[in-house]
């Protein structure tokens, strides 16, 4: 079943009255099933978050059309109905963050949506067992490393119960360490069955996605699975573009005459490869 559905979506975003628009996304069509990973990868200025907030209805289209499990963005009435749907963690926890508890910031989301107070409490102490922050419920955000204020953001969204969640490069202001807690947790909801669209330029968080788009100059230039996409290097580098560890060992080493199987692209395979 498709829960985004993205029809020859346009965006453009106007500096001022007099200057022309820049047209940052460009015709672009998505079908996102429900329960799937997705991973946008793109350079800079590729349009990968101006898709993400269009998703969410941060931002409305120019033209075209997002559908968000059937209530389409642009429509007023939906608003509400889009944001329970997909929930959306940034990529600063910081923006996000808007209590003094970490408990209240959780709680927030439900509250501003009418939930009853027995059940905000059920789902604050879900979401923060979720993401292994319930012990430091009680404490400030402001305590808190990077990684963990992000699990607290992510807590926030989870309480919304949301069917999909946007991540617009979450590990992006994060240490090593931090990132592997934000993408356990990612994978997690992933298999518990939520959707997850994940706005990433860390190609190793990629591979982990069932589907990579690749974004450039807001159009969508590649879409396939993680060994579709990196199984032609080399039209990666040319979108200036890295490609995984595993890849491109494996592209050295097949130009070196050694027969590599098709398919490895992630870190585990290669090993897998190399004991063999």
């Amino acid at each position: 079943m498709t829960i985004i559905k993205i029809e020859d979506l346009v965006f453009e975003y106007r500096r001022d009255d007099e200057s022309p628009p820049v047209k940052a996304i460009g015709g672009v069509n998505i079908d996102i099933e429900e329960g799937s990973f997705t991973a946008v990868i793109g350079r800079n200025g590729s349009g990968k978050s101006t898709l993400a907030k269009n998703i969410n209805a941060l931002l409305l289209p120019s033209g075209g059309a997002v559908y968000v499990d059937g209530f389409r963005t642009s429509d007023e009435g939906a608003l509400w109905e889009v944001r329970r749907r997909a929930g959306m963690v940034f990529q600063n926890p910081d923006n996000q963050i808007v209590s003094a508890i970490i408990e209240d910031d959780v709680a927030f989301g439900p509250e501003n949506i009418g939930v009853e107070s027995d059940e905000i409490r059920r789902r604050v102490t879900d979401a923060l067992r979720s993401v292994d922050m319930y012990e430091e419920r009680k404490k400030s955000p402001h305590m808190l490393s990077g990684g963990q204020k992000q699990r607290v953001a992510i807590a926030g969204v989870i309480a919304m119960r949301p069917k999909c969640i946007i991540f617009d490069e979450p590990t992006a202001m994060l240490d090593p360490g931090g990132r592997r807690e934000v993408m356990d947790i990612l994978l997690r909801l992933h298999r518990d069955g939520i959707t997850i669209v994940l706005i990433t330029h860390f190609m190793d968080e990629a591979v982990k996605a069932d589907r990579i788009v690749i974004m450039d100059e807001g159009e969508v230039v590649l879409d396939g699975s993680p060994a579709e996409i990196f199984s032609r290097p080399d039209r990666i580098r040319a979108l200036h573009l890295d490609v995984p560890l595993a890849v491109d060992l494996c592209d050295r080493l097949r130009r070196r005459g050694y027969d590599v199987p098709p398919g490895i692209v992630g870190i585990e395979e290669m090993v897998a490869y190399l004991c063999r």
